[in-house]
C-alpha cells in the first residue's frame, strides 16, 4: 500500500483512503459499481422516455381534437386527454420515486 501526501495539511494517506484522516480533506471519489452505474442510467432513460411518451400523447390528442365537429366530441376529446395525462403523469411519478430510491441505495458510499 502507497501513501501520498495530503494537499491540504501535508500529513500522510494511504492511497486507497477517500479523505484525509488528519484534516478530512477529499482526496478521491468513490465511484459507482456496475450494478450502480446499470440503475442510474435505467433512471435516466425512464424519465426521458415518460417525457417522450407524454409529448407523443400530447400531439396525438392535439391531432385528434382538431378534426372533432360538434362541440360534445371536443369536450369528450378534452376530457379524455386530461384523465389519459393523468394516469401517465401518475405512472412517471411512480416509476420515478421507485427507480430513484434505487439510484438513492445504490449510490457510492466511502
Amino acid at each position: 500500500m502507497t501513501t501520498n501526501a495530503c494537499p491540504s495539511c501535508e500529513g500522510s494517506v494511504s492511497s486507497k483512503a477517500f479523505d484525509c484522516p488528519h484534516c478530512g480533506h477529499p482526496i478521491r471519489k468513490p465511484k459507482r459499481g456496475f450494478f450502480g452505474k446499470l440503475i442510474k442510467w435505467s433512471f435516466i432513460g425512464f424519465n426521458i422516455a415518460m417525457l417522450a411518451w407524454l409529448v407523443a400523447y400530447w400531439i396525438e390528442v392535439g391531432d385528434m381534437s382538431a378534426g372533432l365537429a360538434s362541440e360534445a366530441e371536443r369536450t369528450g376529446a378534452a376530457i379524455g386527454g386530461t384523465i389519459g395525462t393523468g394516469v401517465l403523469i401518475s405512472f412517471w411519478g411512480f416509476g420515478a420515486v421507485i427507480l430513484g430510491l434505487f439510484v438513492l441505495f445504490t449510490r457510492p458510499r466511502k
